[in-house]
């Protein structure tokens, strides 16, 4: 996530210079201003487009140009999951976020796309069943990022890719999970994490018992909540976990945690829930709850894993100075609290923040006094505004030997897998046959071989930072293949060795420019893998020239 973390470095430096102008924005924004999104686009209009689309790119005048590919082709994009034959893991398949979907049988030597064809490209999860060649697509990538893109519904494939039915839930946008029955094969159940910038109602748990044909809405906490990990009980598929997050996007802000994030299970087969992570339960509550991953052992389902995404801030050990005001005393004021704050701290508080003069003690006071404005106003602007600048707990690892029943926090120091971004990550993992060999992911992918208590992690030299897919071998889970920002990865020994396997070409370049050479020269910024260039005059058997930097981004010459 380097290019992010660019983007986020430069706001941070321009937080300071900004801050009077937002102060101002906020205050004027409660009385005389709303400020809205564009109105979401709706189902029907997008699939209008995709037609509107389809018959476009037959008249393209484009059709007669012959285009060659000058490359890269040893370096991929970012991988949202991997599905491996259990028989045969030289066999599997991999989802890109906005490449489509690629197979190998090989282990990964050579691959060919299987999803070209269709309406999407972008994927955020899929299943396979190797005994019957069926293959399902949910699309939409659901990592949260301002490069993550929509989708239109679900996908599923009879023959091995070669031919694709589309299922419906065109309204999902980005999917989570999908979880097929071991033993039914036509019954599966869908996580649909729901709209990215806008609040809707088709998110939730949707199930199936015809193949897809048919849909059922059965879990849906809010329009804002939806369903981003689920997993089942392999030994009673009726028994079913699905991981709920809230979380709400604009061009200006990410609120990526809310109250109704939580984990909720179902015995009926995935037809009613319950509510599991709520109070008493041992598993954190409030408003500050983000991304949650889940995850059942199999050989124990009552053992049961999860992760979390924490963005409470970390305590504050430092030594408080009486003397003045911190962000957080503003948190949970009354307005009577309010008026009876020390002007002089106040004032120096302000200052201290690079407030423009004209918000005083005196005339917030005021403001405050007439509900001209909220007295928790100075917390929710420096809560929303620099929230780069906060210092969020993020990972934490939780366990229940109950079903769901009861858990318990399990990591026993801070694990530094996350920070900020755990809306990009929060995905959690156990092997097949040992009930404490655990793996997250984040920036890093990092192995537990005590039950989540120490952790380490288990990514070398070659492999690209932010991971998003793993796949653990059932019958040897020191075998690994690992999805991240790079592409695919492959390990035999537990992360000691890895080796590549990108040769799809799916970098996913923001911008592309060219000099004035001859033959010119194409540079490209990419999501995350740096600047490249090429001459114009190659094919795509030759790579791109050596990277100028690690930053994503756009590109000019």
């Amino acid at each position: 996530m380097t290019g992010f973390m660019f983007t986020l470095l430069k706001f941070k430096h321009t937080t300071l210079y900004a801050k009077s102008l937002l102060f101002i924005s906020l205050f004027v924004s409660y009385h005389t201003i709303t400020i809205a999104q564009v109105a979401a686009t709706s189902a029907e209009d997008r699939m209008k487009a995709v037609q509107q689309r389809k018959e476009l790119e037959k008249r393209s005048v484009l059709n007669d140009i012959g285009f060659r590919n000058i490359g890269p082709v040893t370096m991929s994009g970012r991988v949202d999951d991997i599905e491996a034959n259990p028989d045969d893991p030289t066999e599997f398949y991999v989802a890109y976020a906005s490449g489509g979907l690629w197979y190998t049988k090989n282990n990964g030597l050579s691959f060919k796309s299987v999803f070209d064809s269709e309406d999407i490209l972008t994927i955020g999860d899929i299943a396979v069943n190797w005994k019957t060649n069926t293959i399902w697509i949910g699309t939409g990538e659901v990592n949260s990022s301002r490069s993550s893109y929509a989708g239109i519904g679900v996908y599923k494939s009879s023959d091995g890719g070669k031919t694709w039915e589309y299922l419906g839930l065109p309204d999902s946008q980005h999917i989570g999970k999908i979880q097929l029955h071991p033993t039914d094969n036509n019954i599966a159940w869908v996580a649909v994490l729901g709209h990215l910038y806008s609040p809707n109602k088709e998110r939730g748990v949707y199930k199936t018992t015809d193949g897809g044909k048919t849909w059922k809405h059965t879990l849906y906490v809010d329009d804002n909540a939806g369903a981003v990990e689920m997993d089942l009980n392999p030994q009673n598929p009726n028994e079913l976990y699905a991981a709920t997050w809230y979380k709400t996007r604009s061009a200006w802000n990410f609120e990526e945690a809310g109250k109704t994030s939580g984990i909720y299970k179902s015995t009926d087969g995935g037809d009613t829930w319950k509510l599991i992570s709520g109070a008493g339960s041992g598993f954190p509550t409030g408003d500050k709850l983000g991304r949650i991953g889940v995850c059942v052992y199999p050989k124990n389902p009552q053992i049961v894993y999860a992760v979390l995404d924490n963005q409470n801030n970390k305590p504050d050990t430092t030594k408080k100075d009486s003397t003045t005001f911190r962000t957080d005393d503003f948190k949970d004021l009354t307005k009577e609290q309010f008026a009876q704050l020390n002007n002089k701290k106040l004032d120096s508080f302000l200052t201290r923040n690079r407030m423009t003069p004209k918000y005083n003690s005196a005339m917030l006071k005021e403001g405050v006094a007439t509900d001209k404005y909220k007295p928790t106003v100075l917390y929710d602007y420096l809560n929303v505004n620099t929230g780069f600048e906060s210092n969020p707990i993020g990972c934490e690892i939780y366990r229940s030997d109950d079903g769901g029943e009861k858990w318990k926090k399990i990591n026993e120091k801070e694990i530094g897998i996350f920070f900020s971004y755990g809306y990009y990550f929060a995905k959690i993992y156990v092997s097949p046959y040992n009930e404490n060999k655990v793996y997250i992911l984040g920036l890093n992918p990092m192995e537990s071989i005590d039950g989540g208590k120490t952790w380490k992690n288990i990514d070398k030299n070659n492999v690209h930072s932010d991971h998003h897919a793993l796949w653990v071998d059932p019958k040897k889970d020191s075998h690994l293949i690992n999805g991240n920002d790079g592409g695919v990865n492959i390990t035999y020994d537990d992360g000691e060795v890895w080796f590549k396997a990108n040769t799809p070409p799916v970098g996913q370049f923001y911008n592309i420019a060219t000099d004035n050479a001859k033959p010119y020269n194409v540079y490209g910024g990419l999501q995350d893998n740096g600047v490249w260039y090429v001459p114009s005059q190659v094919t795509g058997r030759n790579q791109f020239g050596g990277g100028l930097g690690q930053m994503g981004g756009g590109t000019e010459v």
